[in-house]
């Protein structure tokens, strides 16, 4: 399985990328590295400068099709970037359209509602994206993974770095049970 792994050039959540990825890797799928421009990424420790990761791969010169399943890390400013950029958005709107998992974590959702998915929707996040959620139409829980099948795909979310593990768990079985 091919997993693109979408990040903005700066601000995300290093553990929120590097754990996914690990977990990917180790279960024998394929990792790209997406972001909005060539080059680096750089990784953040909360507010703190981490490492950087080379980009393989530039949102605008790829698709959905290329990839049979998406991952969303968190970090604050990562997804606000990504929001903001209509090509990135119109790449994670292209997963849902085509029916596709998405798994996205902490502050990640952002880019979903900018992305207008999450309409009809249950997912987790970050408590404070919760009334964006709401607003976006969809319902917000308070769960450490959530795993949502309305639609043709699903969508697994999960809260914050705690959750990783389940999250980790959860959306390699979930992309496992979609794509076979």
């Amino acid at each position: 399985m091919r997993i693109a792994f979408l990040t903005a050039p700066e601000g995300v959540e290093q553990v929120e990328l590097t754990e996914p990825w690990k977990a990917a890797k180790d279960a024998g799928h394929e990792t790209v590295l997406v972001s909005t421009k060539p080059g680096k990424v750089q990784a953040f420790n909360h507010l703190d400068k981490a490492d950087t990761f080379p980009v393989d791969a530039v949102v605008g010169d790829t698709s959905a099709d290329s990839f049979d399943a998406l991952v969303l890390p968190g970090g604050v400013a990562n997804p606000d970037f990504l929001r903001m950029d209509e090509k990135a958005v119109a790449f994670v709107k292209d997963f849902f359209e085509q029916g596709r998992p998405v798994a996205a974590i902490c502050h990640a959702p952002w880019t979903l509602v900018e992305a207008g998915v999450v309409r009809d929707r249950v997912l987790t996040s970050w408590p404070s994206l919760r009334t964006d959620i709401r607003n976006a139409g969809g319902t917000w829980v308070d769960e450490q993974v959530k795993i949502c099948d309305h639609g043709p795909n699903k969508l697994v979310t999960s809260r914050k770095p705690d959750d990783l593990k389940a999250f980790c768990e959860a959306f390699l079985d979930v992309f496992a049970q979609q794509t076979a």
